[in-house]
């Protein structure tokens, strides 16, 4: 007995499996997460689902301390929530208003936006006298 062939499913015609070929390319990747499933700095977009108070209750239970929360009169963007170890490199208005140079313009309404910030600090010159 013949199998049937198995129906394409775009046109429902019988898909002929000895003429045909399949081939698939499978990328997997895995990585540990950690939580809050973010590292930096979080921005609420506007009218997200979540809302500003759902996720500042979430952070205190997730990472108590971890996080400080930012109100931002912005079109797009509601709130910040930055790491506080970013906040004893640089200060809050200093990133803040980095963040609403080069990201707040990307963010979409309803949506939370990760960003990854390092920072990397060098002095230069310095003179002491011995």
């Amino acid at each position: 007995m013949k199998p049937t062939p198995a129906p394409d499913p775009k046109t429902n015609d019988p898909i002929d499996v000895t003429s045909t070929s399949i081939k698939y390319s499978i990328s997997l990747s895995f990585e540990e997460i950690r939580l809050p499933p973010f590292q930096d700095i979080l921005i609420l977009g506007k009218n997200s689902p979540q809302g500003q108070f759902g996720l500042n209750k979430s952070f205190e239970l997730l990472a108590p301390n971890g996080f400080e929360f930012y109100e931002v009169a912005d079109e797009k963007v509601e709130a910040v929530f930055i790491n506080k170890r970013l906040l004893n490199k640089i200060p809050a208005a200093k990133l803040l208003q980095i963040l609403k140079s080069k990201v707040f313009q990307y963010v979409s309404e309803g949506e939370l936006t990760k960003v990854d910030l390092k920072i990397s600090m060098s002095y230069s010159n310095i003179e002491y006298e011995v």
